[in-house]
């Protein structure tokens, strides 16, 4: 199973990778998380040593020069638009507790020079991840709609879209929605998060009335105290997950039958 966690900033994306990983690999399967967002934090939220001093695939010069055949800051006019990536995950993911973790890092900023080989070494490992392996693969993407426009999320068997209780979260759904069927992603499926009452609920699936519901999960001050604690929240509050199990059982059910 390939899925993509979208979302506007702050809802909880990161969380909802977090808790299909984990409950994932509870099931024995061998799962892949890349943190494709600039904000990266999902090291952290996984409760991996040491999170800031992970490299992004994307600092990886000397791997992209070898691989791409680009040199280390040249413009790199020519270079392999397909290159050599099928030993990546095994080679350079770090491995917790059955999850295998990526950081993706960012290709815009001042200094990077020419992106277009680093581009093409993400965008094969992330091809080789999403159609070659057989594994459970989840993406945790940056906030916003941008990442559709460039086709990142393309071949994903799932498109999760995580809102919360709030006109901003509702419009930027609708606004992933369009774009994703644009590029032939037709599976978006929603998650609730931060669900503090039943009218909370409500109001998210009148204002997404037509969307294809996965889950609400509850709100749970425990989430704070577990970062305030550098407490991985699964391990603070392990009664989160319950919700999660479902959303899950969910995702492999073909036949489930429509939230409301």
């Amino acid at each position: 199973m390939k899925i993509a966690v979208t979302g506007k900033g702050g809802v909880g994306k990161t969380f909802l990778v977090v808790v299909l990983a984990k409950l994932f690999a509870e099931k024995e399967k061998k799962v892949f998380v890349i943190d494709a967002d600039p904000d990266a934090n999902l090291a952290l939220t996984l409760g991996f040593p040491n999170p800031s001093e992970i490299i992004p695939l994307i600092k990886m010069k000397e791997l992209i020069e070898e691989r791409t055949g680009a040199k280390i800051g040249a413009l790199a006019p020519y270079f392999k638009l397909n290159p050599k990536v099928d030993d990546i995950p095994d080679k350079y993911f770090l491995r917790q507790q059955g999850i295998n973790l990526a950081v993706m890092g960012s290709v815009r900023g001042g200094g990077l020079g020419c992106t277009c080989p680093e581009n093409a070494f993400l965008k094969a490992l992330l091809r080789h991840l999403v159609v070659e392996r057989k594994e459970v693969v989840i993406l945790d993407m940056e906030a916003g709609i941008e990442h559709l426009g460039r086709g990142t999320t393309q071949n994903m068997d799932r498109l999760i879209v995580v809102v919360e209780p709030g006109r901003n979260s509702i419009e930027t759904a609708h606004r992933i929605k369009d774009l994703a069927r644009e590029i032939g992603i037709s599976r978006i499926e929603i998650v609730g998060n931060k669900i503090r009452e039943n009218g909370d609920k409500k109001f998210i699936l009148d204002a997404l009335a037509g969307f294809d519901f996965l889950g609400f999960i509850p709100y749970n001050k425990k989430i704070n105290e577990a970062e305030l604690k550098n407490i991985p929240f699964f391990e603070y509050c392990p009664e989160i997950l319950k919700e999660g199990r479902e959303i899950v059982k969910r995702l492999g059910d073909p036949k489930r039958i429509a939230l409301r």
